[in-house]
Parts: structure tokens; C-alpha cells; sequence
């Protein structure tokens, strides 16, 4: 795969009021954590290697350059009710737009300085199907889908590493976003993937998996929004500091993690659920040893909720502290859970897994 557009030639047809006009759009999957979540944070890549074992998912980011006759540049979020413009210094700040959404925007068109274009007209839509905070990388997937746009518009060709790794420059050099790398790798390559982290790199292993196992693990896994998103930031600052302090419980609860997606990866490949699913309860465990807001009262709760009604393991997603929670029960207990979840007045969220990573295609502009 690679990121590229010819010269963007039609896309300034399109502005300037030419026939044809089109929209150039992409979407990049969001991706269900099964293990290592947290051993991609640096700086335990660096001093220990990392490895996460994960899933894309038919939830996705997306992110849509329009063109346009107006004289400035406007980002809409419908998703979030927002409208902001651009200008060639930045946004305006008359509006409510999120901040963290105009940085984000305003961080990628920095990167690709021969767009100065697309302040003279034209719009940029972007939405997600998870709100930030979700525990599905929703915003590291929107760089993601933000970034094969402009480089599919300026005509720069990226590899799928090069385009990983620009989304995770953006996020976590430029913009010094704390947290980990395996959101921005999930979203551009997609699938179930093993990827491991050592130094400043990153190394994509996809999984070949039994068709029959993938069929097992998706009727066995419920998806179940706890009500509540999270700011990550805040408990992965409380993790990094404690890996650096070297608390023992800290540092053994990461050395665990990155054993158990190396366990959980080959419990996968040789169809081992049963093997699967005892790591998910045990890296749950491991996880909220990392740090504190973890997990809560609340949380405690939920999940001993759903232990009761048929789950034999599960975990939040993400950094913690709220968003999705993922389940994994018998298959014939799968739909007794669900109902018990929802009867305590929980979301449970139908999902199928996603083989693409980031597609970028041209559209008809209406």
C-alpha cells in the first residue's frame, strides 16, 4: 500500500470551480488491544523492547478534503458539532471547537508544508465512529486517516511504515501527546497483527489465522461501552513515571504484559481460546498494577458483572479509566451476557473484524 496521488491537479481543478470536482477521502480502522497495551509507551520500548497483540475492528476514523469557492479554509466535525476555520497562522478561536481537535488538525497540515493550497478554499470533514477517549485509538486513527489525505492531495508517496510512523510523529513528537505507538500501526495496516516495538521502530508481524478460530473468538467477545470516556493522558504520565521510578509493581506488571502478548499471540495461532482468553483475564490484572485510575470502583463492578453472567475474562481498552470493556465468553453464554449487560443499562456495541488498514480513494463532490 501506498499513499499517493499523481499531483492533486484535479483537486485545484476542483477549487477553482472546474468540472469534476472531487473529494479525496480516507478512513483508517480502530483497533480492539487483546495484550502488551502499555509496553509500547516509551520510554519501556527503549529500555526493554514492547510488543502488543491486536485486532482492527469495523469501527473507523475518517477524514474528507473537499473542495470549495470560498476564500478560507473550514474544518468541520460533525461528530463532535464543531466548526472551525484555518488560516495560514492557525485557527481562529471565535468557536467551542475542542482544542485538542484544532491541534490535531493544525499539526498535520504543518507536516505537509506544499499544502498552503487548501487555505484558499476548500473544507476538511473529519468524524469517527468512537468518540476520543473511547479506548479504541479513535484519535490516533484520525491522524492516521488525516495524514494518507495530505499525502494522497500533495502527491508525497508513503509507504505504510513511513505513513505510521509520520501519524506517530505528529501525535507524540510534535504535538508531545503522552502514550503509546500501537494505535497509529493498527490503523495503517490493519488486521490482527503482532507488533513489536524495540528503540524507535516498530515491526508489523500479521497474523495468519484459522478461519474457524477468527469465527470462535468474534462470536466469543462482547463489546460493552462503560458510559464514560477517559482522558489517557493523566494515567499514562502516572505509568511512565512509575516505570521511570522503577516501582516494582510497575515494572513487573509491563514484563508481564509483553510475556502474555507473546503467549496470547501463539495461543491464537494454534486456535488455543481457552489459553486466549486465561491471558486476557491475567493481563487485566497486570494492567491495573501499572498505574493508579486504571481502573475503579465502577469498573470493579462492571466486571464482575459480566464474570457473573457468562464472561470467563475481559479488560478495558486503552489506557483505562473508562471507554469500551471487552468481554470474552463461551459462545453459548455470549448472548445471555449481552442481555444481562444491557438490562443494567450498558451499551453493547455489534462489531466485525476489519482485514484493511487505511483506505484513501477519490469521491464525486456533491
Amino acid at each position: 500500500m501506498q499513499v499517493q496521488m499523481n499531483t492533486g491537479e484535479s483537486f485545484e481543478r476542483a477549487a477553482s470551480g472546474a468540472r469534476d470536482p472531487v473529494t479525496i477521502r480516507a478512513r483508517a480502522p480502530l483497533r480492539i488491544s487483546f495484550a502488551g497495551g502499555g509496553t509500547d509507551v516509551p520510554p519501556f520500548p527503549q529500555t526493554e523492547g514492547g510488543c502488543v497483540l491486536s485486532a482492527t475492528i469495523d469501527f473507523y476514523a475518517y477524514s474528507s478534503l473537499l473542495p470549495g469557492p470560498d476564500s478560507h479554509f473550514e474544518v468541520r466535525s460533525p461528530d463532535l458539532g464543531t466548526v472551525f476555520r484555518m488560516t495560514r497562522s492557525g485557527y481562529r478561536a471565535d468557536d467551542d471547537a475542542p482544542q485538542t481537535r484544532k491541534q490535531l488538525v493544525e499539526a498535520v497540515l504543518k507536516e505537509f508544508p506544499q499544502s498552503g493550497g487548501l487555505f484558499s478554499a476548500g473544507s476538511l470533514v473529519l468524524h469517527s465512529d468512537a468518540p476520543p477517549g473511547s479506548g479504541l485509538g479513535s484519535s490516533s486513527a484520525l491522524i492516521v486517516a488525516m495524514t494518507a489525505t495530505m499525502a494522497y492531495r500533495t502527491g508525497e508517496a508513503l509507504g505504510p511504515y513511513e505513513l505510521a510512523e509520520r501519524a506517530a510523529k505528529i501525535e507524540r513528537t510534535n504535538l508531545e501527546i503522552p502514550g503509546g505507538y500501537q494505535d497509529h500501526y493498527a490503523a495503517t495496516f490493519g488486521g490482527f497483527n503482532f507488533i513489536e516495538f524495540e528503540g524507535d521502530g516498530a515491526l508489523v508481524h500479521p497474523l495468519a489465522l484459522r478461519s474457524d478460530t477468527v469465527d470462535e473468538l468474534h462470536a466469543s467477545l462482547t463489546l460493552c461501552f462503560t458510559g464514560r470516556t477517559r482522558l489517557s493522558g493523566h494515567i499514562l504520565e502516572r505509568q511512565i513515571e512509575a516505570y521511570e521510578r522503577k516501582e516494582k509493581s510497575s515494572v513487573e506488571a509491563l514484563r508481564r504484559l509483553k510475556q502474555l502478548a507473546i503467549d496470547m499471540r501463539a495461543a491464537l495461532l494454534r486456535g488455543r481460546l481457552r489459553e486466549f482468553a486465561e491471558g486476557l483475564a491475567e493481563g487485566w490484572e497486570a494492567k491495573k498494577r501499572l498505574a493508579e485510575g486504571i481502573s475503579h470502583p465502577e469498573l470493579d463492578e462492571l466486571y464482575e458483572y459480566g464474570t457473573k453472567n457468562g464472561a470467563v475474562a475481559g479488560k478495558v481498552l486503552g489506557a483505562g479509566g473508562g471507554g469500551y470493556f471487552l468481554f470474552y465468553s463461551p459462545v453459548e453464554k455470549s448472548a445471555g451476557l449481552r442481555q444481562a449487560l444491557e438490562e443494567r443499562g450498558f451499551r453493547v456495541v455489534p462489531f466485525s473484524f476489519e482485514r484493511r488498514g487505511v483506505q484513501i480513494w477519490r469521491a464525486p463532490y456533491f
